[in-house]
Order: structure tokens, then C-alpha cells, then sequence
């Protein structure tokens, strides 16, 4: 049987951290996104999974950052307003793969996923929770904006570590 599961976005976050002039990791999130699953069984094995992200919700907690993030140097918002991921298989051994998309640019993508389970909540709801982690490199997508420190180092690195918490319940 098909089942469908939406998105609790109150339960659910996107992050990534990078290395910033090589000492010390900056945070961000995107506060504006959505996913949903399809699949036939609850342990999710056969499972289509999408997911998409608002770039102008990006959020360091620093907006003159924010901004130059959502610029031509980084993300594009203005001619690429999302990202987004498509699974194209389900879940097995604990990774997800699939493709993602961001700046128009498609690179595959294996993703470690911590399966939290299935339970039933107070009010009947089935709710599933997955921990989701991995690892981009931003000039795969055309994000190549660079200065390099006096030491050497990069001021902001290659390499971004995602990690997605979300919280699915089921459609009824």
C-alpha cells in the first residue's frame, strides 16, 4: 500500500556548517523548506523522497552575510530561487541517494540517514524522524567565490556538512 508522508516543519530543521578561514565553523540554516515521502512499508527501503529549499531563507545570523550568500557569488536567489533533492531509490544501509540540484547545476548525492523509527503520537498521527548528514562541495554548483587569508587558507572551504533533521506524518 502507497503511503504518503508530509513535512512537520515546527519539528524539523536544515543546517550546514563550514570552515571559515580555516579556524573556526560558521552555521547556517534555511528557515523556509519543504519535503515529503512516498513508500510502500514503514521501514522506508523503497522510498521517494523530495525535498526543497527556499534560498532566500538562508540564515547565519549575520544579514550583510545572508545577503552576500543570496548574491551572484553564492546561491543566485534571484535566478535560482531553490534547491532541491530527489531521491532516486529508498533508503538502505543507512544512506539515501539521489540528486541535488542548486544554481540550475545536478550532482548525485549519498546521504547518511539515522532512521529515528515510527511511533504514534498522542493524537493517532503516525510520525516518522530522521537524521540526515553529508557533505557537499559548493564549486560543484558554480558557488566559487574565493579570497584566500594571509596564511594561505581559504576564507570560506570547498567542503559544507548538511545536517537535516526532519519529521514526517503520515497523510491520512
Amino acid at each position: 500500500m502507497v503511503t504518503k508522508w508530509s513535512l512537520d516543519p515546527s519539528h524539523s530543521e536544515v543546517q550546514f556548517k563550514v570552515k571559515h578561514m580555516v579556524i573556526s565553523t560558521v552555521s547556517g540554516e534555511f528557515t523556509d523548506f519543504t519535503a515529503a515521502i512516498v513508500s510502500q512499508d514503514e521501514a522506508f527501503a523503497d522510498a521517494d523522497f523530495t525535498f526543497s529549499a527556499e534560498v532566500k531563507s538562508v540564515n547565519t545570523k549575520n544579514a550583510d552575510r545572508d545577503q552576500h550568500l543570496r548574491s551572484e557569488d553564492f546561491f543566485y536567489a534571484e535566478n535560482f530561487p531553490q534547491l532541491f533533492f530527489q531521491s532516486n531509490g529508498g533508503m538502505k544501509d543507512g544512506k539515501i541517494e539521489g540528486k541535488i540540484e542548486i544554481r540550475g547545476v545536478k550532482q548525485p548525492l549519498t546521504l547518511d540517514v539515522d532512521f529515528g523509527g515510527v511511533i504514534t503520537d498522542p493524537y493517532g498521527n503516525q510520525r516518522a524522524g530522521f537524521e540526515i548528514t553529508g557533505e557537499v562541495n559548493r564549486k560543484d554548483f558554480g558557488l566559487t567565490w574565493s579570497q584566500m587569508t594571509e596564511a594561505g587558507g581559504l576564507v570560506v572551504s570547498d567542503k559544507i556538512r548538511l545536517i537535516i533533521n526532519l519529521e514526517f506524518v503520515q497523510d491520512k
